[in-house]
């Protein structure tokens, strides 16, 4: 039946295709420079973790020190992978792609500041000095949105349940950066796409009249300096704290350990991802005096761990939009011990 051949050729080609995709988005994650996930980065995570295990005197073995058992064996870490193979699918399939257009964004703003002007757009000479402001510029507008982006899912209820999968881990390892509800990316892509798209269009537009690959690759050497110095130790069980200065500049990967206590005093302080500049600027800084013995996962109202709300891959990506549903209408819809628990959003 040559029909019939010709479909499982067909069928064949797609599977391949598909598996392709897979493996691409695998190797660019692990080997590209713009994922914290690169081995390179992961290489300088455990040089840097030695480090601080010679500097605590060799507390236990190295390995034990780098591989905890108790946190890698955890039913927290397994719905991390779950959840991370997840999303990497749905990158595959191109559905985060979907909302984020950062250049069509972009190309609108620029004409509509071009047809106010009301003169022809006179794109100004590209200059190393243009050139770096236009860098530092974008580079404050990512951080900047990406600020805005994790306050506002803390601060509403009904898109907290959302990001509220992220805070239920109860151990943390470089793959707990990954382990966000689908909507959460969607939500977090659509305002990088209109932020990011309007401050483009008024560097194009005020101060060079290209973004040219000087002004991308000093954009990506930045975030190549945050991966390199430390940024996987943020979502993992080593501390390390830069100290009450840098703290008010730059996000320590212990004050991100913060932001993920259940403590209450720790509830929603260290929005930041690279600059604690906004953190300060908008008063959720908190700064750590020394080291404090955090516990991880999602509190109630006074601060004290509820029952995990993710136990199972089914009630990561279900649950939330329950509870966001509950929030929106006041109906309660999930079973929980007792009328006393409180729901993600009214605490942490």
């Amino acid at each position: 039946m040559p029909g019939g051949n010709h479909a499982q050729t067909a069928k064949g080609s797609m599977e391949m295709g598909w598996v392709y995709e897979v493996w691409a988005a695998l190797k660019g994650m692990f080997w590209g420079w713009e994922s914290r996930l690169a081995v390179f980065y992961l290489c300088t995570t455990v040089v840097m973790i030695f480090g601080i295990w010679l500097y605590r005197g060799r507390p236990t073995s190295f390995v034990k020190f780098l591989f905890p058992r108790e946190v890698y064996t955890h039913k927290s870490n397994i719905i991390d992978i779950q959840i991370f193979a997840i999303n990497l699918l749905l990158g595959v399939a191109g559905i985060f792609g979907a909302v984020l257009f950062t250049p069509i964004v972009a190309k609108v703003m620029l004409s509509n500041f071009i047809e106010w002007q009301g003169t022809p757009f006179q794109p100004l000479d590209v200059t190393w000095g243009r050139s770096a402001l236009a860098t530092l510029i974008m580079i404050l507008a990512m951080d900047f949105c990406k600020y805005w982006a994790h306050y506002i899912h803390h601060e509403s209820k009904i898109l907290w349940p959302f990001h509220a999968l992220h805070h239920s881990a109860e151990v943390m390892t470089p793959l707990t950066a990954n382990r966000n509800h689908p909507i959460f990316l969607l939500i977090r892509n659509l305002i990088y796409s209109m932020v990011l798209g309007t401050v483009q269009a008024l560097v194009l537009f005020l101060l060079i009249g290209q973004i040219d690959l000087l002004t991308i690759g000093g954009a990506n050497a930045g975030y190549f300096l945050f991966n390199l110095l430390g940024a996987n130790l943020r979502h993992s069980h080593v501390w390390l704290s830069y100290g009450p200065v840098l703290e008010h500049i730059f996000i320590s990967p212990a004050q991100h350990h913060v932001h993920h206590s259940s403590a209450k005093k720790h509830f929603n302080k260290n929005y930041g991802e690279v600059f604690a500049i906004w953190d300060w600027m908008f008063g959720t800084l908190y700064v750590p005096k020394g080291y404090e013995k955090l516990q991880f996962g999602v509190a109630d109202g006074k601060g004290e761990l509820i029952e995990q709300p993710h136990a199972t891959l089914k009630d990561a990506l279900i649950n939330p939009f329950v509870e966001s549903l509950e929030e929106a209408t006041g109906i309660e819809m999930l079973k929980r011990k007792s009328a006393d628990d409180a729901t993600p959003a009214e605490g942490r």
